[in-house]
């Protein structure tokens, strides 16, 4: 007589208990991020992609227009199953507009990638696609470049169901163009490390 496999199983998380959870401290010291319903854990960060962090924060910074602030690895909230992580997210606003809420459409959302490279294009790019986040930007550290994507479309083939339509690489030493919250284009050399 054989044994009959039971097939496995995950469970799928909503944003409401995942945030009850990290309120409770079941995460305390850990980098988890919630991806369409799917808890994952973050990449440790080495010195390269903590620096690259820092000088695509500053650069952005100096390029805001009054009424922006950059938010730096915190929470988005995107919809009832994601609350990722982005290591740099432009929001309108100040930081105490955010104390009881995370923002929930950054203008931009910005990862660093080094390993991360396939899954922030992939996986974090669909995900910010399907929720409507219109400027999403990959500091590419192995390449050395800029990639912009833009324009959310719906494909069924990608990760969360929509991709963005519009990609553009620049390197050094091109500019990016500003986009409606900066007050001048940011040279490319100046997000990395």
């Amino acid at each position: 007589m054989g044994l009959t496999q039971i097939p496995l199983t995950t469970r799928r998380w909503h944003r409401a208990e995942y945030d009850r959870l990290v309120s409770l401290g079941a995460f305390e010291g850990e980098r988890i991020e919630l991806l369409g319903g799917d808890l994952l854990v973050a990449e440790p960060q080495g010195a390269y992609h903590a620096s690259a962090v820092g000088a695509a924060d500053y650069a952005l910074r100096s390029a805001l227009l009054p009424g922006w602030i950059v938010r730096i690895q915190a929470p988005v909230s995107l919809d009832d199953e994601s609350e990722p992580e982005p290591d740099l997210a432009v929001v309108a606003g100040r930081p105490q507009d955010y104390r009881a809420a995370h923002p929930a459409r950054p203008a931009l959302a910005v990862e660093v990638a080094e390993s991360s490279l396939e899954f922030d294009r992939e996986r974090k790019g669909s995900l910010y696609a399907r929720a409507g986040i219109e400027h999403y930007w990959i500091v590419n550290l192995p390449e050395g470049v800029l990639e912009m994507y833009e324009t959310p479309a719906r494909d069924p083939s990608a990760a969360y169901g929509w991709r963005y339509g519009v990609a553009v690489v620049l390197a050094p030493p091109a500019s990016a163009p500003p986009l409606g919250f900066m007050a001048r284009p940011l040279a490319v050399a100046d997000l990395l490390p």
